[in-house]
C-alpha cells in the first residue's frame, strides 16, 4: 500500500512543471521558412515559452521561437529580418515546451488529467 502511495505521488509530481522551477521550450532563430526548426532551451523562472509571428506589407511572414519574460508577452515590436522591418507580436504559453505548434484549447490540461487517470487506475488494481 505504501509503495502505491510513493508511485502516485511521482507520478503527479512528474505532471507538475512547477516542481522543477525551470522549463524548456523550443528555440528558432527568426525564419521566413513555414518550418522552424527548434531546438530545446531552458528559460529562466520568470519566463514563458513564445512563439513570434510578424508580418511586413506585401511579404510572407516570418515566426521565431524561444523564451521570453512573462512581462514582454502579447507586445508588437519592430524587427529586422534580411533587411525589412517587421512588425513582430509574441504568443507566450505555460509549462514545457507548450510552443511547439500553434495553441490549441484544453490540450496540454486533458492530457495531464488522462495520464493522472490512468497512473491512478495502474496504482489500484
Amino acid at each position: 500500500m505504501v509503495l502505491r502511495w510513493l508511485l502516485l505521488t511521482a507520478l503527479a509530481l512528474s505532471l507538475s512543471p512547477a516542481t522543477r522551477g525551470i522549463k524548456d521550450c523550443f528555440f528558432c532563430e527568426l525564419t521566413d521558412s513555414k518550418q522552424c526548426p527548434s531546438t530545446r532551451m531552458s528559460c529562466a523562472e520568470e519566463e514563458d515559452c513564445f512563439t513570434g509571428y510578424g508580418l511586413a506589407p506585401g511579404l510572407g511572414p516570418i515566426t521565431n521561437k524561444g523564451c521570453l519574460r512573462s512581462i514582454n508577452c502579447g507586445h508588437e515590436q519592430p524587427v529586422n529580418y534580411k533587411g525589412v522591418t517587421y512588425s513582430l507580436v509574441t504568443s507566450c504559453c505555460q509549462g514545457d515546451l507548450c510552443n511547439l505548434a500553434p495553441p490549441t484549447t484544453g490540450t496540454r490540461a486533458a492530457g495531464a488529467t488522462a495520464g493522472l487517470a490512468l497512473g491512478l487506475g495502474l496504482l489500484l488494481h
